[in-house]
């Protein structure tokens, strides 16, 4: 077995609070305090002017106002107070960070999967000041169970309202649960979770929910939670735990609630990352005997879940959805040609037109951040070690590099291949004054931010997300989201898009939970094209889109049914 992406040094130092910054104009510039101090209530000369005709202003010699009275004596007007508002010194050395102790303190590890950032800059408890570990707090909802910790579940009624409006936006999972809602094609099945917890995810978890399951969930990501969303989850019967910024130990702790509780037991995996999987493998074993399936949506879980059968060691059939056509092509390609600029864009407030910017990695999400950044008027170089990929960024006219011949130029850097160590100390030295360093891959091991973890560089905070490292010379880098998944950290991502990526793994699971015996053996599979072509059909009516229907005739040519699959499992769309 792999080791576990989330493990790391629980009692590694914590970071410190961010500083307090000032506002910045624009979108996007972070939570910041109203700064406007009144100014001193002192009469105005022009005022003065308006109760006594008699009198007439004019420029004191020394640049102040004056006022010249009736009788042609001159005496200097009051003058307004200027205040000068003083902000605390905000810079923070990474050698000088005060340490939390306990379950409350945020681990520094570089794990693969449970680190990596999938949260909402919208979150109404990012500047929370409760410190209190919410394992620490007694929680009842308003039915009275306590089977659920986050971190507060007076935030409920917040979370519903960002539930709702996601549910406007997912229409195939909408669609999906009217549909089968009377089958209850998974009644009897009992899911343990573990992903990224958004109310996007909320309506995929209380669709599963109509459908008949019984659910139980964790977070995949220490700082992925929306607590509100999570304490809508809770306060709505779900037995969820989680919450934003866990420890390591809070992060195993809450899989191990979901997981290991007397009287349930579960009987299908939605997992994302493979963390829960590990989980199982590694403390409870004996689970695999009930568990019908797992369902796995990440590149880094998939690459686990196919490790797992090259030993032998995978017990279970497994949906590989990450590599199916709809979250390939929709989640990686459309999502991330979208949203990398509202990272930047709200991280950096950078101005994109003219800027070098270099992509290592041209898979969908190099070919969706590229294509963005080039209509924004960047100049784009890629990096690649696949040559067909290469052949693909030089047709669509991007000039392919080594990274090292053009580190010393580029103003952004940006990877998104999977790999490890990408960006290594020797890249970061070499980099111009006030380069950006961001992450669009799954996992945080492409940069190696832990060699930057050394005395002789100084760590500053910005902002939430945000940071400079110094080097002894006062060249800086602006490295965002610690390496981790920038889009997902530092904004948000479509809704739209999710949806395709929610229905998928719900149809997924429907289908390993109803599958006779022997269909499906102990090894990885694709989603069925049919399912694929059928959750795409679920989304045409939001565009108002009207499909082309084959005649008798066409489909006897072609040799195709005509409700479909209309493309063999090999063709590359």
């Amino acid at each position: 077995m792999v080791p576990p992406a989330g493990g790391g040094d629980p009692e590694a130092p914590a970071p410190a609070p961010a500083a307090e910054r000032p506002p910045a104009p624009g979108p996007g510039s972070g939570p910041t305090a109203a700064l406007s101090p009144a100014a001193g209530k002192v009469p105005q000369a022009s005022a003065m002017k308006r109760s006594d005709p008699h009198h007439q202003h004019q420029r004191h010699r020394d640049g102040g106002e004056a006022l010249v009275s009736p009788d042609g004596t001159v005496t200097e007007a009051p003058r307004t107070v200027k205040k000068q508002i003083q902000f605390a010194d905000q810079k923070q050395e990474f050698n000088k960070r005060p340490t939390k102790i306990g379950r409350r303190s945020l681990s520094r590890s570089i794990s693969q999967s449970s680190t990596d950032s999938y949260s909402s800059a919208a979150s109404y408890t990012d500047s929370s000041d409760d410190e209190t570990s919410p394992r620490d707090k007694q929680q009842k909802n308003s039915k009275g169970s306590s089977d659920f910790c986050v971190k507060n579940i007076k935030q409920a009624e917040f979370g519903r309202r960002e539930i709702e409006i996601a549910e406007q936006e997912m229409p195939a999972l909408m669609a999906l649960r009217k549909r089968a809602q009377g089958e209850k094609p998974l009644a009897g099945a009992k899911i343990v979770g573990c992903t990224h917890i958004t109310a996007q995810t909320a309506v995929l978890m209380e669709t599963l929910g109509a459908l008949g399951a019984q659910c139980r969930w964790a977070a995949c990501n220490i700082y992925s939670t929306l607590n509100e969303v999570a304490a809508a989850l809770a306060e709505s019967g779900f037995p969820v735990f989680a919450w934003k910024g866990e420890s390591e130990d809070d992060f195993w702790w809450c899989i191990d609630r979901c997981v290991n509780v007397e009287g349930w037991q579960p009987n299908m995996i939605l997992d994302d990352g493979g963390d829960l999987t590990h989980w199982i493998y590694k403390k409870y074993p004996n689970m695999f005997k009930k568990i019908k399936g797992i369902v796995e949506e990440s590149v880094t879980g998939v690459h686990r879940l196919y490790q797992l059968s090259k030993a032998g060691k995978l017990c279970v059939p497994a949906m590989n959805v990450n590599d199916s056509v709809t979250k390939q092509k929709f989640d990686n390609l459309y999502c991330c040609r979208e949203s990398i600029l509202d990272g930047l864009k709200r991280t950096t407030d950078m101005m994109f037109g003219g800027k070098q910017v270099v992509v290592c990695g041209y898979g969908e999400v190099g070919k969706g951040c590229c294509a963005a950044l080039k209509a924004m008027g960047s100049i784009v170089y890629v990096t690649e070690i696949d040559p067909i990929c290469a052949l693909q960024a030089c047709m669509d006219g991007f000039r392919l590099v080594k990274l090292n011949e053009v580190i010393r130029q580029v103003d952004i850097v940006i990877t998104c291949t999977g790999n490890k160590n990408v960006v290594t100390r020797e890249h970061l030295d070499r980099m111009k004054n006030s380069c950006i360093v961001c992450n669009m891959g799954h996992s945080n091991t492409e940069i190696d931010v832990a060699s930057l973890r050394t005395p002789e560089l100084t760590w500053e905070r910005v902002r939430s997300q945000v940071d400079h490292v110094i080097w002894p010379d006062g060249k800086r880098i602006v490295l965002l989201a610690e390496g981790r998944l920038l889009n997902l950290s530092c904004s948000t991502v479509p809704t739209f898009v999710l949806s395709i990526t929610a229905t998928t793994q719900a149809l997924a699971l429907i289908e390993l939970y109803n599958a006779p015996e022997g269909r499906y053996k102990q090894d990885v599979y694709l989603l069925p094209k049919k399912m694929d072509e059928y959750v795409a059909s679920l989304h045409l009516p939001t565009f108002d889109a009207h499909l082309t229907e084959l005649t008798d005739e066409q489909a006897k040519y072609l040799g195709l049914n005509k409700n479909g699959p209309f493309k063999p499992n090999y063709y590359r769309y």
